[in-house]
């Protein structure tokens, strides 16, 4: 009885929306599905009725949203499959659903009116051009999610005439790379390396010194930095900016391991990432008897470090933020037929991943790497960025990479975080001018 009492009051809510629940499907029977809407009220999804009284669900976008707002058949995916319920669920004007009874219509669903922002949604589309990759724009005070482009995409109105071949796709076009692509971060997971560092060393870190030669040689283990270049004399804040590799091999030798897992998991490694969005679990691969090449490797970002775009999204917005990560989401609210709110989403904080003292140290750092550093290429339209780039290497031959950017927008008060991967860009293409492209289009649209 004690069960029943609290899977009513607890856990009843949490069921009926689960998009696994295939009781919902059956309320399409008597409501027509609902429309998504961008935060624009731009429509990405609408149920279309034909005038046999058949009905289509259509995208306007084509592939511009195709992983995020999903599609609605052979199964569903995306915010088709996570807003299920609510876009089945009809919440109109009494007299409203009287007339659709008499005259034995459907009652109209409500419609999600979401976070995303076409205008950005398609500059960050333009600008992966023919690359497979991810991008994704969150707002660090709130945790709005304004941006969510994977690549390649597909065309959600054509799923069921090529679910077939898009299920035997050998780019994996169906697999949702913002949250489920798994990538070594490459130096972008520096930013780990540094807190640990910073917290092993609270009183004495702002005295590092490394002197890089352009390659590290320790116990039979050699790592060069990025074309062999020779930084010289650094401090900790250099090592960041001119992403060392040296120099973080450095200091991943010095690191207590334990700690740094401990570190690696108060950011989310090993666990289910806020927002509900099914991603890929995130690992470090970090354990108390890694031998030095794997320290070394860890500390850079390589060896067995795999991340999705979208976790490292969370870790830049918690620094942004003062440390706080705000929940991510994508339903801004739902609304019925008649345009009246029904329920509104409102900014949640998810808790501290690091105290307000680190985030502004890293803060800094990250500015560097804008100011005079490795993306120095940025922050040149009237507002000023910080974050951090990364060369990911993905076999043994060292111009086989994948291009990575973190950052954020306007230090003083944080607006924009953009976590940028481009597969395999081989140094044709860089995370920095995608998103570059956005962050323009934020502060110029």
């Amino acid at each position: 009885m004690g069960y029943l009492v609290y899977f009513n009051v607890v856990r009843a809510d949490e069921v009926v929306r689960s998009p696994y629940n295939a009781r919902q499907d059956n309320y399409a029977k008597y409501i027509t599905r609902g429309t998504i809407y961008d935060r624009n009220m731009e429509v990405l999804a609408e149920t279309v009725k034909a005038e046999d009284g058949s009905e289509a669900r259509v995208y306007p976008y084509g592939d511009l949203y195709s992983h995020v707002v999903g599609y609605n058949v052979h199964g569903k995916a995306g915010l088709e499959s996570t807003l299920n319920f609510d876009l089945l669920t009809s919440n109109a004007f009494i007299l409203d659903k009287i007339k659709a009874d008499f005259a034995d219509e459907k009652q109209p669903g409500d419609s999600a009116v979401t976070t995303l922002d076409t205008s950005l949604q398609q500059a960050a589309y333009n600008a992966l051009g023919s690359f497979n990759g991810a991008v994704v724009a969150i707002e660090p005070s709130t945790g709005k999610i304004l941006a969510w482009v994977s690549k390649p995409s597909f065309d959600p109105n054509q799923v069921s005439a090529q679910w077939e071949g898009l299920n035997s796709d050998e780019n994996s076009v169906l697999i949702n790379r913002v949250s489920n692509g798994s990538y070594a971060p490459g130096s972008t997971f520096k930013l780990v390396t540094t807190l640990e560092y910073m917290r092993e060393n609270p009183d004495t870190y702002g005295n590092y010194t490394y002197d890089c030669s352009g390659v590290i040689d320790y116990n039979g283990v050699s790592i060069a930095c990025y074309n062999n270049t020779a930084h010289g004399h650094e401090d900790l804040g250099n090592s960041v900016a001119y992403s060392c590799n040296t120099s973080f091999s450095n200091i991943g030798l010095s690191l207590n391991q334990d700690r740094f897992q401990k570190t690696a998991e108060e950011l989310l490694f090993e666990k289910k990432l806020p927002g509900g969005f099914g991603n890929t679990v995130s690992h470090t691969g970090i354990t108390a008897a890694a031998s030095d090449g794997d320290k070394m490797m860890t500390a850079m970002g390589q060896g067995k470090v795999q991340v999705s775009p979208y976790h490292m999204a969370l870790i830049t917005a918690a620094i942004a933020n003062g440390g706080e990560l705000m929940t991510p989401y994508l339903l801004d609210y739902t609304q019925n037929n008649g345009g009246s709110v029904v329920e509104k989403k409102m900014p949640k904080s998810y808790g501290a991943l690091m105290t307000a003292a680190e985030a502004s140290q890293l803060k800094e750092y990250m500015k560097q790497v804008v100011d005079y550093g490795t993306a120095s290429n940025l922050g040149r339209g009237g507002y000023d960025v910080a974050g951090k780039t990364g060369t990911a290497e993905y076999s043994d031959e060292m111009e086989k990479n994948h291009s990575w950017f973190v950052g954020f927008s306007n230090m003083d008060n944080p607006d924009l975080v953009v976590s940028v991967v481009i597969e395999k860009s081989d140094g044709a293409g860089r995370a920095t001018d995608v998103a570059g492209a956005v962050f323009d289009q934020y502060y110029n649209q």
